[in-house]
């Protein structure tokens, strides 16, 4: 090879690398800036951004910006703690699980993902999923196949036989196989253990449990406590082992309590806590996810005649009129809250209805802001790199027209989605 073509080849490497290194780096103008930490829009700051990463955040000094979104306010990417990414729920959702195979689950799930970042939600937890269809998702999601949030999932979420999550509810007997720990039922210490190793060997983020019964599942009980104190001190104990938070679904009053003295990190729904459960919850810093769209929704599909079969209408109706009253409650007594819809109950992309549902509910709308970045990084466990804009964080961030903290009716029109760095929406 001559001087001439080593020189050449030389330079075109330089200016690849000078050409990398530019269009790794953004520059951001906000007008105001959601400080997630303090509660309080910061004005006129330039947000750097190297690769999937902030490099720094300042004060704008009229330098030259790639995005200029001086006259809209900025927010960190959004955090949706309570989702079921892989299903979502309508007047044949119970005759599906007879006509859907996974490959039908895994298309639906690329498509509500992809709503659901629309939305401006860059982080989500997926706490039951079907087939394992997140873990898979999560994984394409990460290798850029496919849009959609970061997830951190609990796979499938476990249960007693017959309770909220066991799989052959509404089958008719021999239809549906024994159930197993593989399939998420558990029954005894052992199976406990066995069921939390097996997520961890089919790659779940964290445990979900259904601590009591639950709403939309075809058995008689919306409330009942599920887990023997036994269970859930094995379930817990092994799920400590591997590194997992456990979150639980419960409704009624025993079956909190149970799981809260038991060491779980949040009670999603919480709907029959009272002063015993708050003082527990607060005791052992147990956080609640309340989802209240959830039980608007079920509140309205429960006066559709037809809708839910009879045994899941009644419980709809009884239940789902009750989680705002249970949400204000904890927040007036301080209470540790994340944000989290239940969307798969509601349709995904509506994610952001949830805001206006907290703050008509007695959070304010800075509150509700944070619900939904710093305080469900704390629930992850990822405060050193979720729920902030700041250096060292994911570049995560949501851009809407005007404030939040004057109409929070605004996060539900999102402008730009900027997810790890790259913008998604815009």
């Amino acid at each position: 090879m001559n001087k001439k073509v080593k020189g050449f080849i030389v330079v075109c490497l330089l200016v690849l690398s000078l050409f990398a290194f530019n269009a790794a780096a953004m520059e951001v103008h906000c007008g105001a800036l959601f400080d997630s930490a303090s509660g309080e829009m910061q004005t006129n700051q330039l947000i750097t951004i190297e690769g999937d990463q902030v490099k720094s955040v300042k004060p704008f000094n009229g330098e030259k910006v790639d995005f200029d979104f001086s006259e809209q306010y900025c927010l960190p990417g959004l955090m949706d703690m309570h989702t079921h990414i892989t299903h979502e729920n309508s007047k044949t959702r119970y005759i599906e699980k007879f006509q859907h195979n996974e490959a039908d689950v895994a298309f639906n799930a690329v498509v509500f993902a992809e709503r659901t970042l629309m939305a401006g939600f860059t982080t989500i937890r997926d706490v039951g999923d079907a087939f394992n269809v997140s873990v898979a998702l999560k994984k394409a999601i990460n290798q850029g196949k496919i849009n959609g949030p970061r997830i951190y999932t609990a796979a499938k979420s476990l249960a007693t036989t017959g309770g909220h999550a066991d799989p052959s509810n509404g089958y008719r007997h021999g239809l549906f196989p024994k159930t197993t720990p593989e399939h998420g039922v558990i029954n005894g210490v052992g199976d406990a253990m066995r069921a939390v190793r097996q997520r961890y060997q089919d790659g779940a983020d964290l445990i979900k449990i259904t601590a009591t019964g639950g709403v939309l599942s075809q058995a008689a009980s919306g409330d009942n406590a599920q887990f023997s104190d036994e269970e859930l001190n094995a379930l817990i104990a092994t799920a400590n082992d591997y590194g997992f938070k456990v979150a639980a679904h419960a409704h009624g009053k025993a079956g909190m309590l149970r799981a809260i003295e038991a060491g779980v990190a949040s009670i999603e729904h919480g709907t029959y806590l009272d002063d015993e459960v708050i003082k527990a919850m607060k005791k052992h810093g147990t956080y609640l996810v309340p989802t209240l769209i959830a039980g608007d929704w079920v509140t309205e599909k429960s006066k559709i005649d037809g809708f839910f079969p009879e045994v899941v209408a009644k419980k709809a109706a009884t239940i789902g009129p009750l989680i705002a009253g249970s949400f204000n409650r904890a927040y007036k007594a301080g209470v540790n809250i994340a944000f989290g819809t239940d969307s798969g109950v509601s349709e995904h992309g509506r994610n952001g209805e949830e805001f206006a549902l907290m703050v008509n509910n007695g959070m304010t709308p800075a509150e509700s802001l944070q619900a939904a970045t710093i305080e469900a990084a704390k629930l992850l466990d990822k405060t050193k790199t979720l729920g902030q804009v700041k250096a060292g964080f994911y570049a995560d961030m949501v851009v809407v027209a005007s404030d939040p903290l004057q109409d929070i009716n605004v996060m539900n029109d999102i402008k730009v989605v900027i997810k790890g760095g790259k913008v998604v929406k815009k």
